[in-house]
């Protein structure tokens, strides 16, 4: 009893409190540490560093609250500090488990405009542990309110309080020296978040990015014309010649680009209990009309799809940090394949989204790209169980494009940006009857079935291409945007590819990022399957040349994947990069064939040292034109600079009706082609929400026909 009332009378003082809520948060972020995040820890002094990097920040933030005199303001404001620094933890935990990775402050400012295309993902996201991250507040206030605790009304004074604060930053310093002791350059060096946040932890990551954020910005507004010399220099030198065979081969075909959420290239001819997971994509993957790659990959990094479309809009990287959609995406001048195709051969451009058009800022950056239509959620009829957390399900999408589709003057340039097979990967027992795998995780198990059910929303809408009369005269790219399964999971769906997951290592990882890209061009007889290595940065170059547009005089960071010049070192994000033969993940070199580290010779050494240093220089070229806006500075010949103000995505239906009005017989519409014969009734689909309604949809007044 007295050693009850001994404790009770220690955390009733000022002090007292301070040190347990300092404790609290201390075990909650180690906890954090071995049960969320992966840091990588390797030996008795990484793990030590970890144990005491957190203490130094916890202190110094809740030490703020000590310099308040009154009992009234203290114990408000500590507890505040205190629910705010869990609040960051616990967003850090739940983006960890889908990113693999930490929270910059770009991806803080840009939440607003990522959150509102989001309902059941966060959810999702959740784990029954993640109480603990919250138990400790509920328990401080409830003794609180029953006094267990007691208000303390003796004040600490300045000289305690600085004390706090003194011993905080000479802890810091002392963690700082730890870090530069196991990772020199920790801070001028960084090429991975991870290192920062294992070394000096979040609170510090999250101040060090912030820090790191407001010098980009100063740069952005620093930046003159004369730092785009570099780059085009780059760009220039880099440049790789078209396929001579190749280059034109598709001039003047429609260009409908399919956008396969979350979609790796292990699906493609994987069977499961027996049965193919993607039939008819694997039947378009082994079609002889069919320039398909198997070793493609996407590059992205914490835009994710937003990256994945910028890489195929203009060919430049995503940001090392954040979505350059959110970040920049409202301001920046791009060279992207809609303005580029809409000047250079007449193309019409639309996108088809069934999710709201500000869901990673797109209504605003596909002004700026030059995207004439935006059919996004407010064409559709997305209510009751027509559309899952994204947005639309795919085979509503695809059909209730049709009317839309059909009214585009020809040649047209369009993309579909599918959804259900995002994650959490749900889809209803009526869209899906497929038997999936038991691994245990639901994730993984899921997965299968919202890919299976893409599939089939894509073989619907291509059997409708062929009877509109549409897919002769295009040519049909088909892409995976980035993983699926993120590689905190790759484990638990290593059962399911039928490996050992004891065995499994950041090499598995790495070859687990292939996506696909198949360029289906109906009637060629010649298509194969491609052993090349590229990624998602070559897309555009590649498209281009098929269509008969040279890219010499534009800045793009890809090389045609036909060029006998294509650049085969393909770069990730983190600066980590795999080729034909070899893999290098953190400065670790693997070996393709075997999966097993090599120690390099001195002349591979060079040869390894050469190519991360071109993997770099093209990483921060990218970078720099993008924070920096230096697009702005160079506008190629012939080309004019897209503004964005010329562009509205209200009533898209009517200003559709319109154009065909305007040019009569001149138009090329597939409407106005068949004569004014609707194509809506050729399409077929065994979507259930469509056969319970007739297959009637609800559009809204604005976008009705007249």
């Amino acid at each position: 009893m007295k050693a009850i009332n001994y404790i009770r009378t220690k955390l009733s003082s000022r002090f007292g409190f301070f040190c347990l809520l300092a404790g609290l948060f201390w075990a909650k972020t180690i906890y954090a540490y071995f049960t969320d995040f992966q840091l990588g820890l390797a030996n008795p002094f990484e793990y030590f560093v970890a144990f005491f990097n957190p203490i130094a920040t916890t202190l110094f933030l809740l030490g703020l609250a000590m310099y308040i005199k009154s009992s009234r303001l203290f114990y408000p404001l500590i507890l505040l500090i205190d629910g705010l620094n869990t609040l960051l933890l616990y967003l850090n935990v739940i983006y960890y488990r889908e990113f693999t990775d930490f929270m910059t402050v770009s991806t803080m400012t840009g939440y607003s405009k990522v959150n509102q295309g989001l309902s059941g993902s966060s959810l999702a996201l959740t784990m029954p542990h993640d109480v603990f991250y919250w138990l400790d507040i509920v328990l401080i206030l409830v003794l609180l309110l029953f006094r267990v605790i007691r208000i303390d009304n003796n004040k600490i004074g300045f000289k305690g309080a600085f004390a706090i604060t003194s011993t905080a930053i000479l802890i810091f310093t002392a963690n700082l020296s730890f870090g530069e002791m196991a990772r020199p350059q920790l801070l001028t060096r960084t090429f991975d978040r991870t290192y920062i946040v294992k070394y000096l932890g979040l609170d510090a990551f999250t101040v060090y990015d912030g820090i790191k954020q407001q010098h980009n910005n100063d740069l952005r507004a620093m930046a003159t014309k004369s730092e785009m010399n570099d780059v085009h220099k780059f760009i220039e030198k880099h440049y790789a010649a078209p396929n001579a065979k190749l280059f034109g081969s598709q001039k003047g075909k429609n260009v409908i680009v399919i956008h396969l959420e979350s979609f790796q290239q292990f699906l493609i001819d994987k069977k499961v209990n027996g049965q193919e997971v993607t039939p008819f994509l694997n039947s378009l993957y082994h079609s002889k009309s069919t320039y398909a790659f198997s070793n493609f990959f996407h590059e992205v990094g914490q835009g994710k799809t937003s990256d994945a479309e910028n890489m195929l809009e203009t060919s430049t990287y995503g940001l090392p940090q954040g979505s350059l959609f959110t970040q920049f995406g409202s301001d920046n001048v791009f060279q992207a394949a809609p303005s580029i195709l809409k000047q250079e051969k007449g193309y019409t451009s639309a996108v088809f989204h069934g999710n709201v058009a500000s869901f990673w800022n797109r209504n605003n950056v596909y002004k700026n790209m030059g995207y004439q239509y935006f059919f996004d959620a407010s064409y559709y009829d997305t209510s009751g169980d027509r559309a899952s957390g994204y947005g639309l399900k795919d085979k509503l999408l695809f059909k209730d494009s049709v009317k839309y589709l059909q009214r585009l003057q020809q040649p047209f340039y369009v993309k579909y940006i599918t959804v259900t097979n995002h994650f959490p990967y749900t889809i209803d027992s009526e869209d899906s009857n497929f038997k999936t795998t038991n691994t245990g995780d639901s994730n993984v198990d899921n997965y299968f079935k919202t890919a299976h059910y893409l599939d089939q929303a894509v073989k619907e809408f291509y059997a409708y291409l062929q009877k509109a009369g549409l897919l002769k005269n295009s040519i049909i790219m088909l892409y995976g945007d980035h993983y699926g399964i993120s590689n905190s999971e790759n484990v638990n769906l290593a059962k399911a590819l039928d490996k050992n997951p004891n065995d499994w290592n950041n090499f598995d990882n790495a070859q687990l990022q292939r996506v696909p890209l198949m360029f289906n061009i109906p009637g060629m007889k010649t298509g194969y399957i491609d052993k090349t290595y590229g990624g998602e940065i070559d897309v555009l170059p590649t498209l281009l040349h098929l269509l008969g547009v040279n890219t010499k005089k534009y800045i793009q960071f890809g090389t045609d994947l036909f060029s006998k010049k294509h650049d085969t070192v393909v770069a990730f994000r983190n600066r980590d990069w795999v080729s034909t033969k070899y893999t290098s993940i953190s400065g670790t070199i693997y070996s393709n064939k075997t999966g097993k580290v090599i120690n390099p010779t001195p002349h591979q050494r060079k040869v390894f040292n050469k190519m991360q240093a071109r993997v770099n220089t093209e990483l921060s070229y990218s970078d720099e034109l993008n924070e920096q806006n230096l697009l702005r500075f160079y506008t190629p010949k012939g080309f004019t600079p897209v503004n964005p103000k010329d562009y509205n995505y209200q009533n898209g239906f009517q200003k559709e009706l319109g154009t065909e009005t305007e040019l009569g017989k001149k138009s090329t519409s597939l409407y106005d082609k068949l004569k004014k014969k609707s194509t809506e009734n050729l399409y077929k689909t065994d979507a259930p929400e469509v056969n319970h309604t007739g297959g009637s949809s609800r559009i809204s007044n604005k976008n009705s026909d007249d």
